[in-house]
């Protein structure tokens, strides 16, 4: 609460020229009324889901937190994030994949996407996974695979992109793209599309600068066709 108070005292200093700026104080309250409500703090008890709900989702940190993201989104809330690290295989890549990562990953995300279409969510839910970057197609001496930005892959549904399709290759030892290549603008404006806000439209800072959400990218037509 002391944080919203003292973001109202910074932008009252400012000369609000711009509706948008204005509508910063909406935003802010209404992000704290969610979090305040009783529908937000009960969201946040996994406990009260069943054994075998939360079994599907695996008990793991991963795995609960993906319950909670779609208890989260059943209460209204707008965003949810969660972080997985442990993925920097510089070393030992392939048995800390197999053993540990994936099998996380796998059943995490998959309860996620099934119970938010059971609920009825997943329609007007994007979900959207990504890492920072790809991993080296050349596995280094200590079997680990380092840090590669020319290709990676990342996974995305809900919210009207159609699901079961691979968009673009790259070539056959994966090093960069041979088919349809993105660029994360493109990614940024896709996913935007998919929560039906204008990736292009231009906003202004107090001073006059314009910003854009997203510079550049276009929405890839196959996610949507």
């Amino acid at each position: 609460r002391s944080l919203l108070e003292g973001l109202d005292t910074t932008f009252r200093k400012v000369d609000l020229k711009s509706q948008d700026l204005a509508g910063m104080d909406r935003f802010y309250q209404e992000a704290y009324e969610i979090l305040s409500s009783t529908k937000a703090r009960e969201a946040f008890d996994i406990g009260k889901e069943s054994s075998e709900v939360r079994d599907k989702y695996g008990r793991t940190p991963f795995g609960q937190a993906c319950l909670l993201a779609r208890r989260l989104v059943e209460a209204g809330v707008r965003f949810v994030s969660i972080d997985f690290g442990g993925w920097d295989t510089h070393q030992d890549n392939f048995k800390r994949l197999k053993d540990d990562k994936l099998p996380k990953l796998d059943q995490g995300l998959a309860g996620l996407l099934e119970e938010l279409h059971g609920h009825g969510l997943l329609e007007k839910t994007a979900v959207f996974m990504t890492g920072e970057f790809g991993r080296t197609p050349k596995v280094n001496g200590k079997g680990g695979r380092d840090h590669w930005a020319r290709a990676m892959s990342i996974v995305m549904a809900g919210a009207g992109i159609k699901g079961g399709q691979v968009i673009g290759k790259t070539n056959d030892k994966g090093e960069e793209p041979a088919e349809l290549p993105l660029k994360p603008e493109d990614v940024a404006a896709s996913f935007y599309h998919a929560l039906d806000i204008d990736a292009h439209k231009e906003y202004h800072t107090p001073t006059g600068r314009p910003v854009h959400i997203v510079r550049d990218g276009k929405v890839i037509k196959e996610l949507f066709t």
